[in-house]
């Protein structure tokens, strides 16, 4: 493998070789990447996802919300079939496993079963589905949440980033046409059954030993955006007695968010703060911070939210949904017959949301595997797998196939 890209080295010499065309795309010098929906470095992406497919003679469609599926069979005459995938993007400067991991797996996986000599009896494909991170646009799972209609077009089209371009006008810029995203029964009656393998952002493996884990479900979570108003005036000028600060605002309400969460045994963070007018000799006029809370339960989610919303009133502030997700149960079924194949592999819930639970919330059968990330962290430069735990995820997740397409 490419000795310059974090990574998996040595063994699977497919894995590898697909881990390393990857690994230059979008990286940053951080040592993170940054890979946000509709641009420069998102068109590569879909560039090697189509030239991944090609190669192995599989049917590349793209749906009406920018999703790529790389078909072996066909889902149409012999489905629905098993789908296997992840998604391509990352937050910013994001981890290099968070998505790939799982594209990459499942090309390796299929590889697998074609050197097996299996010829399944569903048809089998490969997915990357767009914009899940939310990272450009704010929307987690922008592109499962189009075709399950989750997310209603007229909200996606309006989405706008920090540069004021809304999806909308990113989408055609792309190359895809806006006007026809929406819910695409076509698409989700090919699916019969999504199978995501995804590295483990947490530490859950690590503390049992093992390589790879079985999802349970996924805890509830979601977005908020929290406006706070001031003045703006003088840094310089102006008496500490006569300044309209929302700086001070957003501290008070930081801390509030901690409290809470440590208060109702939930998770939260203030990660994201844009400030007007932005200038270090100005006192900012408004302030827009982004909550995002999750929690074993709704209850405990929104019992941190009630606290935000009040803090946040206390300074003439507001707070507004911008997504949000109920819990999330994986199929028990399905996830003990995998935990089973996999030498009774531990199954495990997750505060991380993905592709996963938006097509099992629409009533797909849905699974996913985890592979042990050795220090837990996620979203960061930091986020690793060692060489050995991404082939095992691999071969697990052709394990699993294999079963799942007879």
């Amino acid at each position: 493998m490419n000795s310059e890209g974090p990574g998996p080295r040595g063994g699977s010499t497919t894995f590898d070789r697909l881990w390393d065309a990857l690994a230059p795309v979008g990286r940053v010098g951080s040592g993170g990447y940054r890979r946000f929906a509709w641009t420069r470095e998102d068109s590569v992406l879909r560039e090697w996802f189509a030239g991944e497919a090609g190669a192995r003679g599989l049917d590349l469609v793209t749906d009406r919300c920018g999703n790529q599926w790389a078909w072996w069979g066909n889902p149409d005459a012999d489905g629905p079939g098993v789908v296997l995938g992840s998604h391509l993007d990352s937050v910013p400067d994001g981890g290099a496993f968070d998505g790939p991991l799982g594209v990459v797996s499942a090309f390796a996986a299929l590889d697998d079963l074609r050197a097996r000599g299996v010829r399944p009896a569903r048809p089998l494909a490969v997915a990357h589905f767009a914009d899940e991170e939310g990272a450009r646009f704010g929307i987690a799972c922008a592109g499962s949440r189009l075709l399950t209609g989750a997310l209603t077009p007229d909200a996606a089209r309006a989405l706008t980033d920090a540069d004021g371009v809304t999806m909308a006008e990113a989408m055609a810029r792309a190359g895809h046409d806006p006007a026809g995203i929406g819910r695409d029964e076509e698409t989700l009656r090919r699916i019969g059954t999504y199978v995501e393998l995804h590295v483990e952002q947490g530490r859950g493996l690590v503390d049992l030993g093992r390589a790879v884990a079985v999802g349970s479900a996924i805890r509830p979570h979601g977005r908020w955006r929290i406006t706070l108003p001031g003045r703006a005036d003088h840094a310089g000028t102006t008496r500490l007695a006569d300044r309209e600060d929302p700086m001070l605002a957003l501290a008070a309400v930081v801390q509030r968010i901690r409290a809470a969460a440590e208060r109702n045994g939930a998770v939260a963070t203030c990660g994201k703060v844009t400030v007007e007018p932005n200038a270090v000799n100005a006192i900012p006029s408004r302030v827009t911070a982004w909550l995002d809370a999750r929690g074993a339960d709704e209850a405990r989610v929104m019992a941190v939210v009630s606290e935000v919303i009040a803090a946040a009133g206390e300074h003439g502030g507001t707070v507004a949904k911008e997504s949000w997700t109920a819990a999330t149960t994986f199929d028990g079924g399905l996830a003990a017959r995998l935990a089973g194949l996999l030498d009774d592999a531990p199954i495990l819930p997750t505060g991380a949301g993905h592709d996963a639970g938006i097509l099992a919330s629409a009533g797909i059968p849905a699974a996913m595997l985890y592979v042990r990330n050795p220090t837990g962290i996620s979203h960061s430069p930091a986020e690793h797998a060692d060489p050995e735990d991404c082939h095992q995820g691999a071969v697990a997740l052709a394990t699993v196939t294999q079963e799942l397409i007879r």
